[in-house]
């Protein structure tokens, strides 16, 4: 499965999701936005939907009041090590209209045999849901590393993944992508999703600028197209390839260089603001693909 089943009669397409991740202590005039008003603030900005996790029971209905009155769609995130999290998760997912499940498996540790077993049972499990599931590639999960995830990869022929490289840009301290490129590319193949962040190497997340003019964005922007043009190659009417603008509220910097979560410096980037950037990127790189 390559992507979600909604509108079956439509072509493949790309949808853009807001990480309410993103949201966090984020506002204006000293106070961060309420839920009304970041729902109104994405919708206004056009995004599709939202990621994130489930509503806190007391936030329940006020949240599917929202989601239906903005017609937004719904990814969810997910940290399961093992099959029960991933089984309790979706029973709950069941009655919130979840699109996609995005997961961070596991930890570092977990490798070879034992990784392979637990990524099968999370996929034979999503599976039972009808529920789309992507594994990100991500720092301190079972995907940290590049090659062993490209293993991976090989060994699970139904295994879809949600591409984060930041965090393999980052880790490996890469200025130069050569080497692995060829690594990067089998991932590409089985790109479900995406997750729009850029690093420089050694922060996981910088500003781009106003128009994602930053040279480091270029090969970013690269191969997210190549994800994208992959996927389109093997989709089915009615699949959708979620983006997902997921600037971190605590991958932010400072002047001192610290993150923000430690430091009551001025945040040097603007992280809604460039999550509109991401969004108008991603939005461009599809038009482009289509039209070709």
């Amino acid at each position: 499965m390559t992507g979600m089943n909604s509108a079956i009669n439509q072509p493949p397409r790309m949808i853009v999701h807001q990480s309410m991740w993103s949201m966090i202590n984020y506002g204006s005039h000293n106070r961060e936005w309420s839920l009304e008003e970041k729902f109104e603030r994405i919708a206004e900005a056009g995004f599709d939907g939202i990621f994130g996790s489930l509503p806190e029971p007391s936030e329940e209905k006020h949240w599917r009041n929202l989601m239906e009155q903005y017609k937004f769609s719904f990814g969810l995130e997910s940290f399961p090590s093992k099959r029960e999290d991933l089984r309790r998760l979706l029973e709950r997912a069941k009655d919130f209209d979840v699109q996609y499940v995005n997961a961070q498996v596991g930890n570092a540790f977990m490798t070879d045999d034992v990784v392979v077993a637990l990524l099968e049972d999370l996929i034979e499990e999503a599976g039972l849901s009808r529920i789309p599931f992507f594994v990100e590639t991500h720092r301190g999960r079972i995907t940290q590393d590049l090659l062993r995830t490209a293993e991976y990869v090989e060994k699970i022929q139904n295994l879809r993944l949600t591409i984060d490289f930041s965090h393999y840009v980052l880790a490996g301290e890469m200025y130069s992508f050569h080497m692995a490129e060829p690594y990067f590319n089998q991932l590409l193949r089985r790109a479900s999703s995406i997750h729009g962040r850029v690093t420089n190497a050694q922060q996981i997340q910088i500003d781009i600028g106003e128009e994602g003019e930053h040279p480091i964005a270029v090969p970013f922007k690269k191969w997210w197209e190549k994800g994208m043009v992959y996927w389109l190659a093997q989709a089915k009417p009615g699949e959708v390839f979620p983006f997902v603008c997921e600037i971190g509220h605590h991958y932010a910097t400072t002047r001192s260089g610290l993150p923000s979560e430690h430091s009551t410096e001025e945040i040097l980037s603007d992280r809604w603001k460039q999550s509109l950037v991401f969004k108008r990127i991603a939005q461009n790189i599809w038009d482009k693909i289509r039209n070709q």
